[in-house]
């Protein structure tokens, strides 16, 4: 018998081998890095008027060269819309000035977009040129007075009608075109205006042949044809420009410009680890089984793509990214807290199932104003 709080070997083992202690289970062990983007201290704490912002000299100037071809070969001759830099897209009504986001002229600034924003409007050149192309839309129907038209507000409705952030949507109506995400044109009728020209205003796009079996959005791209003959070598009755939210007169820094503000009364779901471990197993089967060694963290995938997936989730639903971003941080948190990996070679897989779940939450949200039916 051993001495006093020695342990006694088990049957078979060898004379003085010692019981190891149980050793504690190991976290998972991830192969990728977090990927998290570097973002310098000295571009968050400057404040954005300091950055001597300016189209000219900027990415931005070479695409406006060639929207403005656009505008002399397509728009009315006599209209001369006025571009700035602002805090957002966006054409002040009753004015012909075109506010374009700061971002875009500097790529340090695109940078923290896409990190602290999570959707960068004017991904590309051509991505740019599809919001310029809306909001002279908008320039057009202010300088014409369009919305003040017996036959523009039958077909389009009344500019009276409320403006809200939050609408609901009904995906590919045959009645709006599709032009920015979002199904953005059924929002108001001064946006499916807007989203009307832009289709009408795009170079080699044949829209009668696009929307044959859409009568009610061809309805209104007929219109929009006929307008624009009629106002080809018109004046234009309003010019007035005001400049609202110009990056040159935004004191706040780059940090404070994207302080999180998260919306008043979000109902964030509480109960979803079990999709959760769902979406990530079924990346498990589609690779072979759980046995699989070359492990991805869930919660840095679902950090990577989030920009992705809400633009994507956006795009098709219309479903407002403000209610999407928080929704699928709430999931990394989760993912991170279970442990969640998935095998790197089911990564498509993984992010199939990922991107239906959010379209379901998002369906959900829009129809019933909540993630989860009540």
């Amino acid at each position: 018998m051993g001495e006093p709080g020695e342990k006694t070997p088990p049957a078979g083992a060898a004379p003085g081998a010692a019981e190891k202690p149980a050793e504690p289970a190991a976290a998972p062990r991830f192969v990728e890095s977090s990927g998290e983007p570097d973002l310098p201290p000295e571009v968050l704490g400057q404040r954005i008027c300091d950055f001597g912002l300016r189209i000219e000299g900027s990415p931005l100037e070479a695409v406006l060269e060639r929207f403005k071809k656009e505008l002399e070969a397509r728009g009315p001759a006599k209209l001369k819309p006025v571009f700035y830099l602002s805090d957002e897209w966006g054409v002040p009504e009753s004015t012909v000035a075109i506010g374009i986001p700061f971002y875009l002229a500097d790529e340090r600034l695109r940078k923290v977009q896409r990190v602290k924003g999570g959707r960068v409007e004017g991904l590309n050149r051509e991505d740019i040129l599809r919001y310029l192309r809306h909001e002279l839309g908008h320039v057009v129907n202010y300088a014409f007075r369009l919305h003040e038209g017996e036959e523009w507000t039958r077909v389009f409705g009344a500019m009276s009608r409320p403006y809200l952030d939050e609408y609901r949507s009904v995906p590919f109506h045959p009645d709006f075109v599709r032009h920015l995400p979002g199904q953005y044109a059924q929002k108001h009728p001064d946006d499916d205006w807007a989203e009307t020209f832009a289709v009408w205003m795009t170079p080699r796009l044949d829209w009668r042949a696009m929307y044959a079996d859409a009568p009610g959005a061809l309805r209104k791209l007929e219109l929009c044809d006929r307008l624009m003959a009629e106002l080809r070598d018109r004046e234009p009755p309003v010019t007035a420009v005001e400049l609202l939210g110009q990056a040159a007169e935004l004191q706040m820094t780059v940090q404070e410009f994207y302080q999180d503000a998260p919306p008043d009364g979000l109902p964030l779901p509480r109960s979803l680890d079990g999709e959760l471990r769902s979406v990530f197993s079924s990346g498990a089967e589609a690779a072979g089984g759980p046995e699989a060694v070359r492990l991805g963290s869930g919660a840095t995938l679902l950090r990577r793509q989030r920009a992705s997936l809400v633009d994507a989730v956006y795009h098709y639903t219309g479903c407002d990214p403000a209610l999407l971003e928080p929704l699928l941080d709430h999931l990394a948190a989760r993912a991170k807290e279970l442990e969640l990996g998935y095998p790197l070679a089911a990564r498509d897989e993984v992010l199939v199932h990922t991107a239906t779940l959010l379209t379901t939450l998002a369906m959900n949200y829009l129809y019933r104003g909540s993630f989860f039916a009540r």
